[in-house]
């Protein structure tokens, strides 16, 4: 495996979790069957069309998704926003082994990640 294509090895965490996550992200709330349906097969073209950068420009809208969601007290949003958080911070820690520049690329949301995740863990979440 190329280092264009090294990416590839990290998905199976995403491509499980994020679905359901994301769906709820981006509806901003309780979703049908369809709607996770329609983000799991987003997902899977990603993936299978391989396309690095694309699939680098989705994880950066998962991480818009989740600070939209920053500020809601639905508890469904913040498991949504904290599950999401996780996946792709694992996965962007992940691509600092790997060869290539997609670590460069996800620096900037690898900070806000770890930021998130510090606000989550302050007294009352930060505030």
């Amino acid at each position: 495996m190329s280092g264009r294509d090294a990416w590839l090895s990290l998905t199976p965490e995403p491509e499980r979790e994020l679905p359901p996550t994301v769906a709820t992200l981006r509806a901003g709330g309780p979703v049908t069957a369809e709607e996770v349906e329609r983000e799991r097969a987003r997902v899977e073209r990603l993936v299978v069309r391989a396309r690095r950068h694309a699939w680098l420009a989705y994880m950066g809208t998962v991480v818009a998704l989740i600070e939209r969601a920053g500020a809601s007290r639905d508890p469904r949003l913040v498991q949504a926003r904290e599950l999401a958080r996780q996946v792709v911070h694992n996965h962007h820690q992940l691509l600092l082994g790997l060869p290539g520049g997609a670590a460069d690329r996800t620096a900037e949301q690898r900070s806000a990640l770890d930021a998130m995740a510090r606000a989550s863990q302050s007294p009352k979440g930060g505030q």
